[in-house]
């Protein structure tokens, strides 16, 4: 536990080093949070090329944190130095002026950054709960995924699966990106256990991602109440699905509290796709879930915040788009991170350039660690950043910068990772108009499922007093992410299509600054303006925040796997060799995916979405486990050399007790037996 700490530690260090060469005026704030999430991917990756050569071990892993070291080089310049200096002597005087004579806005950071820790440490406390009769999780969408991704934990923290073959089909090669899991098997080996290599990780980057979406407001808006309402409307995403909870009251005679203490179901999305709520909130249906998109959409984010900052060049320091402010506080006072320090003997142009190269360099480089990060990020992000290139051709040198260093860094990842991959093309690809809407009308289904934040981004987008509210270089900025939008309605980029909402969720990122800026425009107004703003604010959130509040208030526990189950794996653990290749049901949570152990494979559903077609092999088990006649040539083909007879194998097929009994039973915990089939 220690020493993950300690490897978190440096990898937050490192990267927040790694700021001082490119984000020029940021504050000491968003430098961490930047650096954190830098830091972990570079960690990542740095960890897994010497895993691909040497295994997991401690030397590897102490050789990472070496490497990662590195940017401690740049404290020997003396500029970066002193903005060291000055961003430390910043910080200490604002935390003294927020303990002594707080301003509002002081304040309000401190009230919303401490509830963010907080929220975010309830939250992923929840992911993985560890308790006398098993393992739990405590949020419902992740009950499916959960077990995928210890099973990529364990297979590289026990079963050192160098190179990687998918955990839940062995024999073929693992595409589906992995650094996430793979900084939690690194925790693992350092002596954490899985619920705390999982929080560890988890709760830094889930900060850390506020911090980011933070940043990216207050870069492209200037205007602190928009910037703050960017995080919230990402994070408390949803729809108009708190209008079920009036249905929930009107079925109960408890009243409202009684419902509120027990919530049965979601408000963002459901699992019957004939009601149509498919949106989902972002922290229970991605953030949680999908671990690989909790580190991609920061570092996107990230990539985003420069592309920005560099395409305005030399005109850096002027007033930035949505500044106007009715406010006198927001007119007299910018945020601190507005100040851009300039060299008197330097031309404000050359200066201009010589940042945004420098900004677009690192973008290359974000950009270039996400293929292993999480694929649809990258390719979201690339697809923009090509429609932003053609729109800023001016900028061409800047842009061929981005795609060079995003391309060196990448290009390497995509060909290992694709090489010689069992993954159907065709199954990724294909036309599916409207996202899965089903029979209900596609206008209907999107208003249901994002409520009124479409018409508020429209009215954003054509609101003009003196002049429109979203100024010109806004405005084009924001246009090639409404691609995010279009393209998943009509094509599909994965075999199941509500994964399309890894590139839809873009769209809805780069819209938020949109729409928090009307609020923020309302809010600066009449009494009847504020009310307008909150009442919408509250319309906007309310379906999402009762999402994350079922969380919050511990509700529901779902058991992944069971006491015995648990026990189980530890003596295959300790028993069975590292390479071992175990057959058990084809299911989403066999105990076999805790032990590190070959599976020669697991819940159809996953392997499905992966591209792979499973249906063979799937009917290859079930013939083994019937005791047919060709079960013990079946063994020898896939090459199994145990196999875990227990009541998950019994509930979904049927087993024939008598063919097994001719095998030596080797380990027997409750009702798991695993059988040694292998001569």
């Amino acid at each position: 536990m220690i020493a993950s700490l300690a490897l978190s530690l440096i990898a937050i260090a490192s990267g927040t080093l790694l700021t001082y060469t490119y984000d020029e005026g940021a504050p000491l704030a968003s430098r961490l949070s930047s650096g954190a999430c830098v830091g972990f991917a570079a960690m990542a990756l740095v960890g897994f090329v010497l895993a691909l050569l040497f295994g997991l071990n401690p030397y590897t892993i102490g050789f990472t944190a070496t490497l990662l070291l590195l940017p401690v080089l740049l404290l020997k310049s003396p500029p970066i130095r002193n903005q060291i200096d000055q961003d430390l002597n910043q910080a200490l005087k604002a935390i003294s002026r927020a303990s002594s004579k707080p301003d509002r806005w002081a304040f309000i950071y401190f009230l919303f950054y401490a509830g963010v820790a907080i929220v975010m440490w309830l939250v992923f406390d929840r992911a993985l709960l560890e308790k006398p009769e098993g393992m739990y999780t405590g949020v419902l969408n992740n009950y499916g995924d959960l077990p995928f991704h210890i099973s990529v934990i364990t297979r590289f923290a026990f079963g050192q699966n160098y190179p990687p073959e998918d955990p839940t089909f062995s024999g073929v090669r693992f595409t589906y990106p992995f650094l996430t899991d793979f900084v939690s098997a690194i925790f693992v080996r350092c002596g954490a256990g899985l619920r705390n290599s999982l929080f560890i990780e988890n709760w830094i980057i889930g900060v850390a991602l506020v911090g980011v979406l933070h940043r990216f407001g207050l870069r492209l808006l200037r205007n602190r109440t928009a910037a703050i309402l960017v995080p919230v409307l990402v994070i408390l995403n949803g729809g108009l699905g708190w209008a079920m909870l009036f249905g929930d009251v009107n079925k109960s005679d408890a009243g409202v509290f009684h419902i509120l203490m027990n919530i049965q179901h979601s408000y963002t999305i459901l699992p019957d796709v004939t009601q149509g709520w498919r949106w989902g909130n972002a922290v229970t249906s991605l953030l949680v879930p999908q671990r690989g998109f909790l580190l991609g959409i920061p570092l996107a984010v990230i990539v985003f915040t420069q592309w920005w900052d560099a395409m305005k060049g030399e005109n850096a320091k002027g007033k930035e788009p949505g500044a106007k402010s009715k406010a006198p506080s927001l007119k007299r006072k910018q945020p601190p991170e507005d100040a851009q320090s300039t060299d008197k003997n330097s031309s404000p142009f050359a200066l201009g350039s010589l940042l945004a190269s420098r900004r677009m360099i690192a973008a290359g480089f974000i950009a270039g660690l996400l293929p292993l990060v999480h694929a649809h990020s990258f390719i979201a992000t690339m697809g923009v950043g090509g429609v932003l290139a053609l729109i800023n051709i001016k900028k061409w040198r800047e842009w061929l910068a981005f795609f060079v260093v995003a391309s060196v860094i990448a290009i390497p990842q995509l060909l290992w990772s694709t090489h010689g991959s069992a993954v159907s093309t065709k199954a990724f690809i294909g036309w599916d108009f409207g996202w899965g809407h089903g029979d209900e009308n596609v206008v209907w289904f999107w208003l249901k499922n994002t409520g009124v934040f479409i018409p508020l981004l429209v009215a954003a987008l054509l609101w003009k007093t003196d002049k429109y509210l979203i100024p010109r270089r806004l405005l084009f900025f924001y246009l090639p992410f409404t691609l995010c939008f279009i393209v998943p309605n009509l094509i599909k980029f994965a075999p199941w299509i509500w994964d399309n909402i890894k590139i839809l969720f873009y769209w809805w990122i780069a819209s938020a600054p949109i729409v928090a800026l009307l609020l923020a425009r309302l809010w600066e107004g009449n009494i009847l303006h504020r009310t307008a703003a909150v009442a919408l604010l509250v319309v906007l959130t309310l379906a999402g925040g009762l999402d994350v509040f079922a969380l919050l208030t511990r509700q529901g526990e779902y058991q992944e796997f069971d006491r015995d189950g648990v026990a189980f794996a530890e003596t295959i653990k300790q028993q069975i060799p590292p390479r071992a290749m175990i057959l058990h049901a084809p299911i989403h949570n066999t105990p076999i995916f805790l032990t590190g152990r070959r599976s020669l494979m697991g819940y159809p559903g996953h392997i499905w979405t992966h591209g792979i077609d499973s249906g063979p092999r799937e009917a290859d088990i079930k013939r083994i486990y019937a005791g047919s006649p060709n079960a013990p040539a079946l063994l020898a083909k896939y090459g199994v050399d145990y196999v875990v007879v227990d009541p998950q194998e019994r509930s979904v097929m049927p087993v024939n007790d008598a063919f097994f009994s001719r095998y030596p039973e080797v380990t027997t915990v409750g009702e798991y037996h695993l059988y040694k089939v292998a001569p």
